[in-house]
């Protein structure tokens, strides 16, 4: 695009809606354009957007509990006195010409603001079972740019006739998609003829995930060559430490860490990961394209995480193995059979390169560029 434009994008609450939001605008960023973001000052976005090197102009906001009736009237209020808020912002510092909402209530004020005003916006939806707040917004939205074919579904009927709806992936940013092998395994302290097994469950870990992999910890380490870093989530650290045992030779194969600051290095580094099928994690996967097992969350909303799975089990790039089957023979088949098996795991790597999830970012870039002011 010739001229540069100025972006708005509002996106917050938690790193799954933060961090697409962050890719994108590091992409829009790249390509000359002027990236602001909207969110509130006590949640995560304000640090990691400034950290980023983005503006965040802060508003607050409500979420609206459905089983909760009382909640609505607070909620609204919220959002109608934040939508005032981005009017007197843009009033002072300039109209967007294009608005990006991530989902969740934070997007609200600020679309709801674009539509009564005559400013184009595009909806990410990160999640194979969308939010409320995406499904509320749709109808005046310019373009729907979904992470999985599979969330179509729920917005059947909700689009406006301008909407445009495309599958775009999951943006995931410059740091794991840049991140190298080499680099990767030299700050892990990795050799090259090492095979590296990554375990995480997201952000705050996962018990049930952890206790499986610490039972198979005998069998893993008599593979000669094997590694292990696993990111046991901060409250389950220390049971996990304390589970393991590991004596002073054990410890140089397998390092235990309450998270991984940097994932994108971690993820270039490995050979086999076993996760959690959160979107986010999904897509840094997929971008990085590592061969994976995939235990969904057995208590998400609609079983999202299944569905997020089979983005990349459907392409031979990942095994799917139920939550309840981590206590039965089949984890320890599927997990010991690829950590034996490189030929396998070498076509799974092929699989997920076939997805293109690295050009997610650029793609939905593409998507916003499309919906601005002429």
């Amino acid at each position: 695009m010739d001229r540069q434009l100025k972006v708005a994008i509002a996106a917050g609450g938690t790193a799954g809606h933060i961090n697409p939001a962050l890719a994108l605008a590091e992409e829009l960023s790249a390509r000359g354009h002027k990236v602001e973001f909207f969110g509130q000052s006590t949640r995560l976005e304000a640090t990691l957007v400034p950290q980023a090197g983005f503006p965040l102009r802060p508003i607050k906001v409500a979420g609206f509990d459905r089983s909760q009736l009382w909640t609505l009237p607070t909620a609204v209020a919220l959002i109608l006195v934040a939508e005032r808020t981005v009017g007197k912002i843009f009033k002072r510092e300039g109209v967007p010409d294009v608005a990006v909402g991530f989902g969740a209530y934070v997007e609200l004020p600020l679309v709801r603001w674009c539509a009564r005003h005559g400013v184009p916006y595009v909806l990410h939806e990160q999640n194979s079972v969308p939010g409320l707040a995406n499904k509320i917004s749709v109808r005046k939205s310019s373009a729907l740019c979904l992470s999985v074919p599979a969330a179509a579904k729920a917005f059947e009927g909700r689009t406006g006739a301008q909407t445009r709806v495309v599958t775009t992936g999951n943006p995931v940013r410059r740091s794991v998609v840049d991140a190298r092998r080499e680099d990767g395994r030299q700050l892990l302290g990795i050799s090259d003829d090492e095979t590296l097994l990554l375990v995480f469950g997201g952000s705050l870990g996962a018990r049930h995930l952890n206790q499986g992999v610490t039972a198979l910890k005998d069998k893993i380490l008599s593979r000669e060559g094997v590694r292990v870093v696993h990111s046991t989530g901060k409250d389950e650290y220390d049971s996990v430490v304390s589970a393991l045992a590991l004596s002073d030779e054990e410890a140089t194969r397998w390092q235990v860490r309450p998270y991984i600051d940097d994932m994108g290095h971690a993820l270039a580094a490995a050979d086999l990961v076993l996760s959690r099928a959160g979107a986010s994690s999904v897509a840094e996967i997929a971008a990085k394209a590592v061969p994976s097992i995939l235990v969904p969350y057995p208590f998400a909303t609609a079983d999202h995480q299944t569905t997020n799975a089979h983005l990349l089990v459907d392409e031979g790039a990942a095994e799917l193995l139920p939550d309840n089957q981590i206590d039965t023979p089949a984890f320890e088949e599927t997990l010991l059979g690829l950590l034996d098996d490189a030929a396998r795991r070498d076509a799974m790597r092929t699989a997920a390169q076939g997805l293109g999830q690295d050009r997610a970012a650029a793609a939905l870039a593409d998507a916003v560029e499309a919906a601005a002011r002429p």
